[in-house]
């Protein structure tokens, strides 16, 4: 008998939409130094992962993959953009940072890492495991 998935947190998850409006609005709304990293990740996000579904809350925007769930979260802070990997604890070479839980996250603070030869993999991996539902 397969175990169920569990929620990452105990607060209702976002509903995904197929428009990307909400995505463009947040990404406007975050630190113009902070811009150039999200819009990359974002266009990196949906060249990687075909027929995505998008949400914001909690002032971060979500990326919704068809049988695994919410899969990737971005986050703007003041200096720096984490990119979060609801299932990151299963990937084969997981995420560096965050210690609880199945989610992982890299914390980034230029585009040249977004750059990284490893991202891709990571956001490929996102597709493949079970993020939060």
């Amino acid at each position: 008998m397969a175990m169920e998935r569990k929620a990452t947190t105990t607060r209702k998850p976002p509903v995904p939409s197929p428009s990307h409006d909400e995505i463009d609005d947040w990404m406007r709304r975050a630190m113009p130094d902070l811009q150039p990293i999200v819009a990359r990740l974002d266009e990196l996000i949906r060249e990687t992962l075909p027929d995505l579904q998008y949400a914001v809350k909690w002032k971060k925007a979500y990326y919704w993959v068809e049988e695994q769930g919410w899969v990737i979260e971005l986050v703007a802070y003041d200096v720096s953009v984490n990119i979060v990997f609801h299932g990151g604890a299963d990937f084969d070479t997981p995420p560096p940072l965050g210690d609880t839980g199945r989610s992982l996250y890299i914390k980034l603070t230029s585009v040249d890492e977004v750059e990284q030869p490893q991202m891709r993999e990571w956001i490929e991996n996102a597709a493949r495991v079970p993020g939060w539902t």
